[in-house]
C-alpha cells in the first residue's frame, strides 16, 4: 500500500493563483461506456493548467481530493479519478473495501479509456478549460502516469512520485522502461532514496532509455526519504515534499 488512511499531502511551500473556483464529486464515463468516480478542483485563474491525478492502490480517497484542492489554490486545475468503476461501481466504499481484488483486475486499455475522460473533462469547461495537461500518480498511480506519456492523450508532461520504472518482471511488457523510447512528452520522477522497492540502478536506466530515446526528462531521489513521503505527518521529510512542489509547480508552469 502507499498512503495509509490518516495521510494527508504536505501544503504547497508557496502561494499563487487566484483561489479556488468549485470543487465536486463527479462521475466521468470513458468512450466505452465505462462510468467511474473522479473529484474535480477548479482553480479560479482561467489561464490555469491542469493537472489529472492517479491514485494509489486504493484508489480515489481523501488524499487525493485534498491534493485537488491544493492545487486549485496555486492556480492549477486538478481532477483526481478512481481505477475501480468496472469493476466495483460507484457506491460508496468502507475502510473493509478490498482494493487489491480490484487492482487485480485492471486491465492498461481499460485504465486508457479512463484517463483520455479524465484529461477530456480537464480541456472541458467543467473542468476547468485547461489548455496544457499533465499526470501525475503516486505508487502504482506513479507508473501509470509514467505511461500516460505512451498514449495519445496530447499531455504536455508526466509525473510519478515513487513509481516503478522497472515493472513487476520481464513479462512485464507495460513496465516503463519498456515503453519509454515511445514517450511523447517530458518526464519529472520523484524517488525516496530509502524505498527499497526502487533500486536505484532501475531509476538510472529508465533515465538512459529516456535520454536514448531524446524524451526530455529529470529524476530526483531525495536521500533517506522513504516510499510515500509526500505525506503531510513526515515532518522529518518536511524539505523534500517543499522541494518535491517547488519541481512539480515550475514542471506544469506555475
Amino acid at each position: 500500500m502507499c498512503f495509509e488512511t490518516t495521510a494527508r499531502p504536505p501544503l504547497p511551500p508557496i502561494a499563487g493563483g487566484a483561489g479556488v473556483a468549485d470543487t465536486a464529486h463527479i462521475v466521468l464515463e470513458a468512450s466505452d461506456g465505462n462510468r467511474f468516480l473522479a473529484f474535480s478542483a477548479r482553480a479560479a485563474d482561467p489561464d490555469a493548467p491542469g493537472v489529472m491525478l492517479l491514485p494509489d492502490v486504493r484508489g480515489l480517497h481523501p488524499f487525493y481530493e485534498e491534493l485537488a484542492v491544493r492545487f486549485a489554490e496555486v492556480g492549477v486545475h486538478a481532477t483526481a479519478m478512481d481505477y475501480f468503476g468496472r469493476t466495483a461501481g460507484l457506491d460508496p466504499r468502507g475502510e473493509d473495501f478490498d482494493h487489491m481484488a480490484h487492482v487485480r483486475r485492471i486491465s492498461p486499455d481499460g485504465v486508457g479509456a479512463d484517463t483520455a475522460a479524465t484529461v477530456a473533462h480537464l480541456r472541458s469547461p467543467a473542468g476547468g478549460a485547461a489548455g496544457r495537461v499533465y499526470s501525475m500518480g503516486f505508487c502504482m498511480g506513479g507508473r501509470i502516469s509514467f505511461n500516460q506519456a505512451w498514449r495519445d492523450h496530447g499531455l504536455h508532461g508526466v509525473i510519478g512520485f515513487y513509481g516503478g520504472p522497472q515493472g513487476t518482471g520481464p513479462d512485464d511488457e507495460t513496465a516503463p522502461v519498456r515503453l519509454a523510447p515511445q514517450y511523447r512528452c517530458p518526464v519529472l520522477g520523484l524517488f525516496g532514496g530509502a524505498d527499497e522497492g526502487i533500486p536505484p540502478d532501475t531509476i538510472r536506466a529508465f533515465a538512459d532509455v529516456l535520454d536514448e530515446a531524446g524524451v526530455q526528462n529529470e529524476m530526483v531521489v531525495y536521500d533517506g526519504a522513504p516510499h510515500s513521503f509526500f505525506d503531510r505527518k513526515f515532518e522529518q521529510h518536511g524539505e523534500a515534499c517543499d522541494d518535491a512542489w517547488r519541481r512539480v509547480l515550475a514542471f506544469v508552469g506555475r
